[in-house]
């Protein structure tokens, strides 16, 4: 390489960084990412005894980082460029095609949480239903890439139903891997569609000795949700994918205990956001009764859950005059004690395999 070369790739380089510490100068600081859906580092405030401790310099490398102007386009290039070199696991998502499936790491609480679920059944008389939703990786794993590490979810199951004899197994596993005509989970998000969450529902019922009701049509309202794998893995160039409902559900009201509101199963200010399947009954809350005036049970029912059940809340509500979505991560009490201080009929645990089999809050149901 002659001098002249060097220099001028020599000034191209000088120029690209001075080019990037400008705009890192002049664009404002970011304080979340849509796209990663999560908040971003801010400036570290300085102080002698964060530079001594090594505080300081490990926050302001964070900062820098997630502040790197064009930081979501580049991520973006680096992802696309890995993939045509054969790469298929984005920080712990598969990519499948054009789906993108979640990868069960942490199965830290699997064999604990059987003997919570154990214990649940031999503190109380009211019935306890039990039923884990096999996850994407599951349903779909004839598409994962070759040797992927999976889970075999299929054998917890199996586990779980026998460790736990006193409890009316819900066999949602086989409602939704037998059923290929609609999807069952969204590509870019770890949840289950509502089509999914019929299956759930279906299940259900059919271990109550009920008959669910048709899925019916659906109606659409979103064309365009990129959900949880689509911010965590940095595989942007998926499709998004369609919301869709199949309840109407005008007279049925749910109540967020914790901030005192009323609404309905569907709170469609969340459309307009990222987080659009929290359009389901309003995301995350310790816990939500929902009421339906016209079923005609009476009964009611205390489901103990994770996220999953939001989209399934509305077919249940059809069937209850109370449903009472108790979440254990924020709403911490002892299941048995709850059921029985507020008049439930039955009593349901429902939650995702990968959620069940890590989450350490599960202690409240032997409790």
């Amino acid at each position: 390489m002659s001098k002249l070369s060097q220099r001028v790739t020599a000034v191209i380089f000088c120029v690209f960084l001075a080019g990037f510490g400008l705009l890192h100068i002049l664009l404002p600081d970011r304080t979340f990412s849509p796209v990663e859906n999560r908040n971003l580092t801010q400036l570290p405030s300085f102080s002698w005894s964060a530079l001594a401790d090594g505080s300081y310099t490990a926050g302001l490398e964070k900062y820098l980082e997630d502040q790197f102007p064009l930081r979501d386009g580049w991520m973006g290039l680096k992802n696309r460029y890995e993939y045509l070199l054969g790469k298929r696991e984005f920080h712990g998502v598969y990519l499948c095609g054009g789906r993108l499936i979640h990868k069960i790491e942490d199965t830290s609480r699997a064999e604990q949480n059987i003997g919570h679920l154990q214990k649940l059944t031999e503190k109380t008389d009211i019935p306890v239903y039990v039923g884990l939703i096999p996850t994407a990786a599951e349903v779909y794993k004839n598409e994962l890439p070759a040797g992927a590490e999976n889970f075999d979810q299929a054998a917890y199951l199996e586990n779980v139903r026998k460790s736990v004899p006193n409890a009316v197994w819900v066999d949602i596993a086989k409602w939704v891997t037998s059923a290929s005509d609609v999807p069952l989970f969204y590509r870019t998000d770890h949840h289950w569609t509502s089509a999914g969450a019929w299956r759930g529902y279906a299940a259900l019922m059919e271990s109550m000795g009920e008959q669910p009701e048709p899925l019916g049509r659906p109606e659409t309202v979103s064309e365009d949700f990129y959900g949880t794998l689509y911010s965590t893995s940095g595989v942007h160039w998926l499709k998004p994918d369609t919301i869709e409902r199949y309840i109407a559900g005008e007279k049925i009201t749910v109540e967020d205990v914790h901030s005192g509101e009323t609404h309905g199963v569907y709170v469609d200010s969340f459309l307009e956001e990222k987080d659009k399947y929290a359009s389901f009954l309003g995301g995350n809350a310790p816990l939500y009764i929902v009421r339906n005036p016209e079923a005609d049970s009476g009964k009611k029912l205390l489901l103990v859950r994770d996220s999953y059940s939001d989209s399934m809340a509305p077919f249940l509500s059809r069937h209850f005059s109370e449903i009472h979505m108790l979440d254990l991560r924020y709403y911490r009490t002892s299941v048995a004690q709850y059921a029985e201080e507020n008049g439930m009929d039955q009593i349901f645990v429902c939650y995702s395999v990968e959620n069940f089999v890590k989450d350490v809050d599960a202690v409240f149901l032997g409790q």
